[in-house]
């Protein structure tokens, strides 16, 4: 749908100070400017807000889609609300003694995340890329790191060489609202990792998967050449592919035996309820915990 943006003050001043008072990234900040552009009315009643949605269902947005756009009108109905909006007061986080006027999100349907069964990821580690082949090396790197460390691919493309502490085996990460976090990885990627950089000399400000000019690489290339190594390699891949990765190490996670607290500083989520969704088991660890659990298996 093409959404014309009404540059209303409201909504620009709102904008603005999401970038300069919070330090949102531009990303967000268009997150938001779209997100307005479907609610168009600058101080919205009960109708609007009901009229915001519908727009969205008819013109086919999955309910995700339509929640994802009801936190950001939501930021900003708060922010409206606690008289930051007149340019004064202080914009703190909406919790439940928040009286003002609010999006109700809608119902979604609890689904199991895509993941890449034990099969193919073991296919992908064991793939052989070409010792002097850089650009295969780069891209199987990049694929164990994922399965690894649960990096959203922005964070991965966005790591340099100096991010990278071989010592203590952590990534600096920088992950959504610009936010640091450092993330573990395994003894078996550092030495993959420490190949790549010393075979392809790399320098310690360059990014870790560049570009052979060292430029950022298009995740929509990246996402095309897995697609394409997964086919090659027997199997389609799932259908969010690199996203995918993200959910196959949350899920493998928690069923190995990790919480999901530690979950959620290690994938970076703000909220818990994010991470829980890792907490659903598939139908086959379900049947395995019920026969050991089943009081006629004794």
């Amino acid at each position: 749908m093409s959404t014309n943006f009404e540059a209303t003050p409201k909504f620009e001043q709102f904008i603005r100070e999401r970038q300069l008072l919070h330090n949102v990234s531009t990303a967000t900040a268009e997150w938001h400017r779209q997100s307005l552009a479907w609610l168009k009315v600058s101080s919205p009643t009960q109708e609007d807000l009901n009229d915001f949605v519908c727009r969205m269902r008819e013109h086919g947005l999955a309910v995700s889609s339509v929640n994802n756009r009801i936190r950001s009108v939501n930021a900003y109905l708060h922010w409206l609300a606690t008289g930051t909006g007149s340019g004064t007061g202080t914009d703190g986080k909406c919790g439940s003694g928040c009286r003002h006027l609010r999006c109700t999100k809608l119902k979604e349907p609890q689904n199991v995340v895509p993941t890449y069964t034990p099969e193919q990821i073991r296919v992908l580690i064991q793939w052989k890329p070409a010792h002097k082949n850089f650009y295969h090396r780069r891209l199987h790197l990049l694929i164990l790191m994922l399965l690894d460390c649960g990096l959203r691919i922005s964070e991965a493309l966005t790591l340099h060489v100096r991010d990278v502490s071989m010592d203590d085996l952590l990534l600096l990460v920088i992950g959504k609202g610009s936010k640091q976090r450092r993330v573990p990885f395994s003894f078996e990627l550092r030495k993959r990792l420490y190949k790549f950089v010393s075979d392809f000399q790399l320098a310690p400000d360059t990014l870790l998967f560049c570009t052979a000019a060292h430029t950022m690489l298009d995740k929509d290339i990246v996402r095309r050449d897995v697609r394409l190594l997964c086919r090659s390699l027997g199997f389609e891949p799932p259908k969010s592919v690199l996203h995918s990765f993200r959910h196959t190490f949350g899920t493998n996670y928690v069923r190995k035996g990790g919480d999901v607290f530690r979950l959620q500083k290690v994938l970076g989520h703000s909220s818990l309820s994010t991470s829980r969704i890792y907490a659903n088991l598939n139908t086959a660890d379900l049947s395995a915990v019920h026969e050991r659990l089943s009081l006629l298996a004794s």
